[in-house]
């Protein structure tokens, strides 16, 4: 699994502004992102890939909502399959 940082994110989503990724996080159309340092947060890029995935599939917001919390039970599933307690 790669871990994307904000420019790669903005790409895969096609978004053109940080801002349109934020706003789609505080809306629940796309995942929180991860700590993957002190001061840094990545994605998982399965992640991206799923929420843009559904756009193209046109799938409605309520639909990706649903995806968005799907996948953040996942990041818990395979935390615990890991090992880790999330």
């Amino acid at each position: 699994m790669l871990i994307l940082r904000l420019p790669e994110v903005k790409r895969v989503l096609g978004h053109r502004a940080d801002a349109s990724v934020y706003n789609a996080i505080r809306d629940g159309l796309f995942t929180t992102g991860v700590a993957i340092g002190q001061r840094a947060k990545g994605w998982p890029d399965y992640e991206a890939q799923a929420i843009a995935a559904a756009r193209v599939a046109g799938k409605s917001e309520a639909e990706i909502r649903e995806l968005v919390k799907v996948l953040h039970a996942k990041r818990t599933e395979l935390a615990i399959l890991d090992g880790v307690t999330a």
